[in-house]
């Protein structure tokens, strides 16, 4: 195509893949969990890898919070369902600068009104990972976070943003969500990938990752989101 007008191909824009899963039932179930990640799989024509091919570009899962899950797992108690913010902070790879990133996570948590309830190191397992993306794989952690008694779930999503936004600037730590309703799982993966890193997605347990409110909707829907980014040019700025 050749610009035409006020028409330049330059700007035409793609997009990631995105797809969406719900169910009308209003009942959580860990297939709407299998759902999604076929979905994903099926969006493999919209991502990228190299000459690397089990290097992606980046697929991710959008998910409610499991909360049987976490409470199966995590070895300290925590409050009702909506009472909690968790998020999978993305450390440094060493040991030490992890460290201090944690303690600067938990002073900002703090000087925010909120108590870190605790940390789960978030199992993974790299083995089919190619080298380029496992070379700058980060530690992956989950912190829980809960607000002073009475807090409710709006003001405790609020502060956890803060916490999030912070962390990344003043800690140099990403967090992909960290949220009272949602959790991300991501990596620099495929689409096929994405399962067998996390094993937390075949947990039988997360079969309430599908049920809460989604906040732009507002509704009480069980629900996933899945992506596979394409990778950026200048059509995509």
């Amino acid at each position: 195509m050749t610009p035409t007008g006020l028409y330049d191909p330059a700007f035409e824009h793609d997009a990631c893949g995105v797809a969406f899963v719900a169910t009308m039932t209003g009942q959580p179930s860990h297939e709407i969990v299998q759902h999604a990640l076929t979905a994903l799989t099926n969006l493999e024509h919209r991502g990228a890898s190299g000459s690397e091919p089990d290097s992606g570009d980046g697929a991710g899962i959008l998910i409610q919070i499991p909360d049987t899950l976490f409470r199966a797992v995590v070895g300290f108690d925590l409050p009702a369902h909506g009472e909690y913010a968790v998020g999978t902070a993305f450390l440094p790879s060493d040991a030490g600068e992890a460290q201090v990133a944690v303690k600067a996570i938990e002073t900002i948590a703090t000087e925010e009104g909120l108590t870190v309830l605790g940390w789960r190191d978030l199992p993974t397992d790299d083995s089919m990972v190619g080298i380029t993306a496992r070379s700058t794989m980060p530690a992956f952690r989950q912190v829980f976070l809960t607000g002073p008694n009475g807090d409710d779930e709006l003001h405790l999503e609020r502060l956890a943003f803060i916490v999030r936004k912070r962390a990344e600037r003043e800690a140099g730590v990403y967090f992909p969500s960290l949220s009272t309703r949602t959790i991300v799982y991501k990596g620099m993966l495929t689409t096929g990938q994405l399962e067998p890193f996390f094993p937390d997605l075949s947990d039988p347990l997360h079969l309430d990752a599908g049920y809460g409110a989604l906040p732009v909707l507002d509704q009480h829907l069980p629900l996933v989101a899945v992506g596979a980014p394409l990778p950026p040019d200048r059509s995509q700025r």
